[in-house]
């Protein structure tokens, strides 16, 4: 029991208010010990058929996380929290690698898996926004072979009033600039060897931008996070949100 992941009641108090209401269908269980049990498998990594029998039946704690994940409902938690705490004046944006295991082929949905070919195998990459304490607050899941620079307007929509824009050299482009300049916000990107000019930037600042790895590696203690077992890029999303939501925001 005592290695087992229970919501505290702190987290509870913060959680069960966005809780879905008067749903159709039987009555659901005790949603704080199937939603300790979801965040458990996530935590270890193993099979959901797997899931301890303290949390219930473990067919009722995957179809809760796969309903719920359908619903998007585990994103707009991460979003309403978020939105209630996050400090964005300085942003800094970032991606990861995740290895997708082989269970993760197979699945309906062709190109929608968001699987891809990069240096390390086939990979899902995940896009972060983090917010001036790191932590993060917006999400988008592309295949591995998508480009960091693809990502960011789309990215960078979900923090408008952010003052200042950490971000590495993969992220270094004349659009990209102007744009944030354009919204008020000043880049704190290095250039590329290869231009031509040399870029200004503000490297005291610059020097904030390791919040944004860092949180890569804390939701990446999460072994399903870490590699990526789930089919749907749907499932997986969420447990990436679910992960940074009780690493930094429960």
């Amino acid at each position: 029991m005592s290695k087992l992941f229970w919501l505290s009641d702190d987290q509870w108090a913060a959680v069960e208010p966005h809780l879905p209401r008067n749903q159709a269908g039987a009555r659901r269980v005790d949603d704080r010990r199937v939603i300790s049990g979801i965040i458990h498998v996530l935590k270890i990594g193993c099979r959901w058929q797997d899931c301890p029998a303290e949390y219930g039946p473990s067919t009722t704690v995957y179809n809760r996380f796969n309903r719920w994940s359908h619903k998007r409902f585990w994103l707009k938690l991460l979003e309403a929290l978020a939105d209630a705490g996050a400090v964005t004046r300085s942003t800094s944006i970032d991606s990861t690698y995740v290895k997708a295991q082989r269970s993760a082929f197979g699945g309906k949905g062709g190109p929608g898996r968001r699987i891809g070919p990069s240096r390390g195998g086939q990979t899902t990459k995940v896009h972060a926004l983090t917010d001036v304490v790191g932590r993060p607050f917006a999400l988008i899941l592309t295949p591995g072979n998508v480009s960091d620079i693809t990502v960011a307007p789309t990215l960078l929509a979900r923090a408008p009033d952010a003052r200042y824009v950490l971000a590495d050299k993969g992220y270094d482009a004349d659009g990209l600039r102007r744009s944030l300049r354009q919204t008020g916000a000043v880049p704190v990107i290095p250039g590329r060897a290869n231009r031509k000019r040399a870029v200004i930037y503000d490297k005291a600042r610059y020097k904030e931008r390791h919040r944004v790895e860092n949180a890569f590696c804390r939701i990446k203690d999460y072994r399903r996070v870490a590699t990526r077992y789930d089919k749907l890029a749907a499932n997986f999303l969420s447990g990436v949100a679910l992960a940074i939501l009780v690493a930094f925001w429960l």
